[in-house]
């Protein structure tokens, strides 16, 4: 039997889980979607342009469950994570390298922005000094990392599934004692910038929207999950085809599950502030939003922000790491204790709080790399997916090929504005 598959099972009444109960992995993913860099960059575009982006969070929503889709989909039916089969490609041990510094840089600015944003929230919630925040922060993961190596991904789904309910209801109560103005929505939706600042949180919430490490976990996860669903060719057997195509069922509802939350809750952030913190001085970071937001909606709604934000904070490292040790694995071939690199990956966010900088700049700027790592991740994505050899019948249909190429093409565009209005100081 090939490396990296196993048996197929077949799915009899007896063996057969419910449909519901193939339903987790793209929630785990999706906690990438809710990071505390979602919610710096979010807030800062509503405080600061009001409505004005709200169409840049619809429509990397709407991208991210394509892109979130393939992923698991390679992982489904290959049985392999997109790390996995990209280093079994690039046969040059020097390719493989370059591909994973970016990678592997892209996850550390994932992890900066996870346990800065931990940091803040315990400061805001018990006035934790920031270092020692992290610090916190970071020993939580380890042990929510211990549950995933030790128990195996069910138990770890459940753990992350709880928080992101948590992070849901943390970021979502404000809106309903301030509901925003459904004009100013509707104005929103029509794309637009103003200035080069408007172009930069742009790039910062599709860098939180879509994020590489998210692509890069859900095929792992889904191969955790799942395993190998069995051969991806035409000489797959009547009983492995089925079973295929009842995961893959599954795994869209488990995206569009996991999406319509995540689109929702980063929405909400951005008018919650739109509604609330437009004008008001301070606001450009998550400690004055917190004070703005005890200011004007009471000290409930601004203690249900903090709890969301350290949820967040706390789930999204987890995962962050999970997919970094995916990363190296695959490409290099070589197998970290993930506890190990949780250490190595905290010192980078340590050292940023022990410096003393300003702990949002540093969130929303972490996103602006994560949005220069979107191509390295998504135009593989798409190229090996659109490939018979890879996924056999399985591979895009034409409509599914051509859309990852819009996304890219758009993804990318964006990027090279914002690097080009940086460089030239316009």
């Amino acid at each position: 039997m090939p490396k990296n598959l196993v048996a197929p099972v077949t799915p009899t009444a007896a063996t057969a889980p419910r449909s519901l109960w193939l339903l987790g992995p793209a929630l785990v993913a999706g906690v990438a979607y809710l990071d505390p860099g979602n919610v710096a960059s979010n807030m800062t575009a509503g405080a600061q342009y009001g409505y004005l982006l709200v169409w840049v969070v619809i429509a990397g929503n709407v991208m991210a469950w394509l892109i979130q889709y393939l992923s698991a989909k390679l992982g489904v039916v290959t049985g392999q994570s997109l790390p996995e089969v990209l280093g079994a490609r690039l046969k040059h041990p020097w390719a493989r390298r370059a591909y994973w510094l970016q990678a592997e840089l892209v996850a550390m600015a994932t992890d900066l922005a996870e346990v800065i944003g931990g940091a803040v929230a315990l400061y805001l919630l018990f006035d934790v000094p920031l270092l020692l925040g992290g610090l916190i922060t970071g020993a939580v993961s380890m042990i929510l990392l211990t549950v995933q190596s030790r128990r195996g991904a069910r138990p770890f789904e459940f753990v992350i599934i709880g928080l992101m309910l948590v992070i849901t209801v943390g970021f979502l109560a404000g809106l309903f004692l301030a509901p925003p103005d459904p004009a100013g929505v509707i104005g929103g939706l029509v794309p637009r910038f103003e200035g080069t600042g408007s172009v930069l949180l742009a790039a910062s919430i599709l860098g939180a929207t879509i994020m590489p490490h998210a692509i890069y976990a859900h095929s792992s996860l889904a191969r955790d999950r799942f395993g190998s669903a069995g051969l991806p060719h035409e000489e797959a057997t009547r009983t492995e085809a089925s079973r295929i195509r009842r995961l893959l069922t599954a795994t869209r509802w488990d995206v569009s599950i996991a999406m319509v939350i995540a689109g929702s809750v980063n929405l909400g952030i951005l008018l919650l502030a739109a509604a609330n913190l437009a004008g008001v001085e301070g606001t450009d970071s998550l400690e004055g939003a917190h004070a703005a937001l005890a200011a004007g909606l009471g000290p409930v709604v601004a203690t249900f922000f903090a709890v969301g934000l350290l949820a967040s904070g706390l789930a999204s490292t987890s995962v962050g790491a999970y997919a970094g040790a995916e990363i190296m694995h695959g490409l290099l071939h070589v197998r970290i204790p993930l506890l190990a690199r949780r250490l190595v990956t905290l010192i980078p966010a340590l050292a940023i709080l022990g410096l003393g900088v300003d702990p949002t700049l540093a969130l929303v700027l972490s996103q602006v790399v994560l949005s220069f790592g979107i191509p390295f991740a998504l135009i593989p994505l798409v190229a090996l997916t659109a490939q018979r050899r890879t996924l056999g019948v399985w591979a895009n249909r034409a409509w599914t090929t051509i859309a990852g190429v819009v996304a890219s093409v758009l993804l990318i565009a964006l990027n090279a504005a914002l690097l080009w209005l940086v460089l030239t100081g316009a």
